[in-house]
């Protein structure tokens, strides 16, 4: 999941092999407190606050919590405006600094304080090439094909570790951990995926048995979890972030590889990102994010899965060059996503356009984009963002 140009993009999707309407009106809501690990564990939310949060949105802000948008690490600030414009759901920082926590955590708190529906706050780090924050205050982790061969106690100890880290400077989601499986045979043929060494490994129940670990890990330690990329990227031959060729002919509904992200939806993870490859066995007709069958009948009636589905990048991904990109964040919301991701922030007006204009004349796409707006709320209430 390479979210943009070379490594910068990684956060979306996968860094690229190389020879890579108005703001919504105040309300009580707050800062979100210290993090802490009552915070993450349940899956319920409060469905009170929710409803009561959700009840004082027009349709308008309704569809603005529906994107999570991009801006470069070292500058967030200059995505103010637009979460103002729009009121955004989320935000992703992307690219690699080493700033400092202090420095990063103003940069956040400054950020938040434009939103009158606090933010979700996201970034990428999984390890290896695909870390957004390195230096003094955060470590190199290693890829996860090389922390899923250490013990369990290893692998909580250093996830565990790094969540606290971001939580410490407002990052309230990790898109991560990588729940694709790549096979041995195929290895580092796997571009978006094995090339770097993103999967846990080459077993999906190994695979599974690492993600039990994870995802509790993390969300205990104040970060949501993000099970990416589904229904599976680690068969593809091609990057969905440079290419509209990523086909996977080989996964089924009863598919081993599936594994790992039902193990990760059992252990609670918030979270699910949906791939922008082609799957023919599960769909024929379109890519995963635009699936009805693969997101809701897969995912949601099938998986069991209820908590956040997000989008890979919908922006500036190779694989959606022939989509008009308000029809994008359409078809996505329509196949039963809930927060649509895209790295550029010139994205936001005509995604929000879109959405709105779809559900002014279509009730059933109006009541999906309430659904969504829902599930979006939920993971901000299940992450301490949310106070009624």
């Amino acid at each position: 999941m390479a979210c943009c140009a070379a490594l910068a993009l990684a956060g979306c999707g996968s860094p690229s092999p190389v020879a890579a309407p108005p703001s919504p009106a105040a309300s009580s809501f707050s800062e979100p407190p210290e993090p802490s690990p009552s915070v993450l564990p349940s899956p319920a939310p409060s469905a009170d606050c929710v409803t009561r949060t959700l009840g004082r949105l027009s349709p308008a802000e309704q569809a603005g919590q529906l994107l999570m948008v991009g801006i470069g690490v070292d500058a967030p600030g200059v995505l103010g405006y637009t979460v103002r414009r729009y009121g955004l759901g989320g935000v992703f920082l992307h690219g690699r600094t080493t700033r400092s926590a202090a420095g990063l955590r103003a940069d956040i708190a400054a950020l938040r304080k434009q939103a009158a529906v606090p933010l979700l706050i996201s970034l990428d780090q999984e390890g290896g090439n695909v870390q957004t924050l390195r230096g003094t205050d955060f470590p190199s982790l290693p890829t996860a094909q090389k922390l899923g061969a250490e013990p369990a106690a290893t692998i909580a100890g250093t996830t565990r570790d790094s969540a606290r880290r971001l939580a410490g400077i407002g990052v309230s989601i990790n898109l991560a951990p990588v729940a694709d499986t790549v096979p041995a045979s195929l290895g580092e043929g796997n571009p978006p995926i094995g090339y770097w060494h993103r999967q846990f490994g080459s077993d999906p129940a190994q695979v599974a048995a690492d993600l039990r670990t994870v995802v509790p890990a993390s969300q205990g330690a104040g970060v949501l979890t993000t099970l990416k990329h589904f229904p599976g990227l680690g068969r593809v031959r091609a990057n969905t972030d440079t290419s509209p060729k990523a086909v996977d002919p080989t996964t089924t509904a009863n598919d081993p590889y599936l594994e790992p992200f039902r193990a990760g939806i059992q252990a609670g993870s918030a979270a699910v990102m949906i791939s922008s490859a082609r799957y023919p066995r599960l769909d024929d007709k379109t890519i995963a994010a635009f699936s009805a069958p693969i997101v809701t009948g897969l995912l949601r009636d099938r998986l069991g899965f209820r908590g956040l589905i997000m989008s890979d990048d919908l922006g500036a991904a190779d694989a959606l060059g022939a989509v008009p990109v308000g029809e994008r964040a359409v078809r996505f919301i329509a196949a039963g996503g809930d927060e649509v991701l895209t790295i550029r922030p010139s994205d936001a007006g005509p995604m929000t356009a879109a959405l709105i204009d779809r559900a002014g004349h279509d009730a059933a796409f109006r009541a999906r984009v309430t659904d969504a707006a829902q599930h979006v709320l939920a993971a901000k209430e299940r992450a301490g963002l949310l106070h009624c």
